[in-house]
């Protein structure tokens, strides 16, 4: 199962007349990164940077503007997403843009069933809150402090790695990973791919509540359930 995690910048909040600027992405297959990306600076033509986005993620209109327009980069980031799910950390806003940028082409929107909001995920999974990307880093251990500005691609890196711990646990490093984690060419090269924990966790029993547990299992006899599932 092939997925892309990716984020947008924009000039402005507003899909209908405001434009992406940025969009960064990272792929999965079956929640494993495999090194593919992709990161592009589109030009917004007329529209300009609004102040208040500009001190999110700091992209000038200078910067953009010997940048390609989005209908000269729509069918390679097409391309990139084909058959893969639509990752986004409040995907509707992302998304909003996407579709308001392919429905200027004349081509079709992507279909709600071929996204998955991350935001989403992590209000069923942490209803307390609170769910921004860099409070869910925190919550993970995920180290985000070269993160001061906004910007689609390392967005797009962070938010992977947060993904893969709220479907269940780091499967796989990002390039990112800590030493002692395998990288995806190790695990490659060994045909396998590790899942879980580096190494298991101590054991929480001591060893006189496991004698007190024997003798317990020993005192029932045959009929001890436990001695089905030894």
């Amino acid at each position: 199962m092939r997925e892309i995690i990716f984020d947008t910048e924009t000039t402005g909040l507003d899909s209908r007349e405001d434009r992406i600027i940025e969009i960064g992405g990272i792929e999965l297959d079956n929640h494993f990164p495999t090194g593919r990306t992709l990161h592009l600076y589109i030009n917004p033509g007329d529209r300009k940077v609004h102040p208040d986005a500009l001190a999110v993620h700091g992209i000038t209109d200078e910067f953009l503007s010997d940048k390609p327009a989005f209908a000269d980069v729509a069918e390679k980031i097409m391309s990139f997403f084909e058959g893969a799910k639509w990752i986004a950390h409040n995907a509707t806003f992302d998304m909003g843009f996407i579709n308001a940028e392919l429905a200027r082409l004349g081509m079709p929107a992507i279909a709600p069933s071929e996204v998955i909001d991350t935001l989403s995920l992590a209000r069923r999974k942490h209803p307390m809150g609170p769910n921004s990307l860099d409070a869910l880093c925190k919550r993970y251990g995920i180290d985000n402090s070269h993160r001061t500005k906004h910007g689609a691609l390392l967005d797009s890196e962070l938010l992977a790695e947060v993904y893969i711990e709220m479907i269940g646990g780091r499967q796989a490093a990002l390039g990112l990973a800590g030493p002692g984690q395998t990288s995806a060419e190790e695990n490659d090269a060994a045909g396998a791919i590790l899942v879980g924990r580096p190494k298991p966790l101590a054991a929480r029993v001591t060893e006189t509540e496991r004698q007190a547990h024997e003798a317990m299992v020993a005192k029932i006899g045959g009929k001890a359930l436990w001695t089905r599932y030894q």
